[in-house]
């Protein structure tokens, strides 16, 4: 697909993530990377006996998990990039928690396209990480790309 391709999909849905789950050593191993050991996310006897009943992931760990989703995903590809950035996000919000052994997956609707010098555009997108199962999203955030072809 070319750049111009995509841009005809504004306003559409345009792919959904596989599942993957949030699990225990996932949330443990990213409490270690962050440094960030509340025990709402590593001590399962304290975890139980707050309103979530077990451990969660942290928000930043979901949000942290769209480049894997992407990949694991069916969005369109754009054909001849040599180069993807993250640029940064807008209106993030943390919708419901996530909780461990819960899997989640993204679905994206592309909100804008727009080609800032020739051959670099920059696409925002609106993600939302569902949980398997449940009612609310985990997150729903626009996320901002740019990439070189």
């Amino acid at each position: 697909m070319t750049p111009q391709e995509l841009e005809a999909k504004v306003g559409e849905h345009l792919g959904t993530s596989e599942w993957v789950e949030m699990s225990q050593d996932r949330i443990n191993m990213f409490a270690d990377a962050t440094g960030d050991h509340q025990f709402i996310h590593i001590d399962e006897a304290k975890a139980k006996m707050t309103p979530f009943g077990g451990t969660i992931a942290h928000g930043f760990l979901t949000l942290s998990m769209i480049p894997y989703l992407s990949a694991n995903s069916d969005l369109p590809k754009v054909d001849g990039v040599k180069m993807g950035v993250n640029y940064g996000g807008n209106k993030t919000r943390f919708i419901a928690p996530v909780k461990s052994g819960k899997r989640i997956r993204g679905h994206w609707k592309l909100l804008e396209l727009v080609e800032k010098r020739p051959g670099q555009w920059q696409q925002t997108h609106e993600i939302t990480i569902e949980i398997e199962g449940e009612d609310k999203p985990a997150l729903i955030t626009e996320w901002i790309m740019q990439f070189f072809v």
